[in-house]
């Protein structure tokens, strides 16, 4: 699967070398890291989902339970928690719902 530069909608990973090429490649990516079975997850991805649609910011999403490995390789502990990169490179990490402006705070910072 090739992923775009660009999303409407937020990319769902499903392998970590569909994570790895978008973190690459991608100037700017949030990543998503949720499980279905997360009450303050399903709280978030409405969030989550507006940004990928107004910015032209990456944004995927990782299945803790789909992908347990490039989760805990990523040192996640904890559901909802928010990845920020830029350039290759992570920049940022929330964890817990998040203000949709205190995202978009923090992306700003690193067009």
């Amino acid at each position: 699967m090739s992923i775009p530069d660009e999303a409407a909608s937020p990319v769902h990973f499903e392998s970590e070398g569909e994570f790895s090429e978008a973190v690459a490649t991608g100037d700017r990516v949030l990543v998503d890291y949720h499980a279905d079975w997360c009450g303050p997850c399903k709280m978030l991805e409405p969030t989550v989902e507006e940004i990928a649609e107004e910015t032209d910011v990456l944004v995927g999403k990782v299945d803790i339970d789909e992908l347990q490995t490039l989760a805990r390789d990523e040192g996640i502990r904890s559901v909802p928690t928010l990845q920020f990169y830029a350039d290759g490179e992570e920049v940022e990490r929330l964890i817990g719902v998040q203000e949709k402006d205190e995202i978009l705070d923090i992306l700003s910072r690193f067009k």
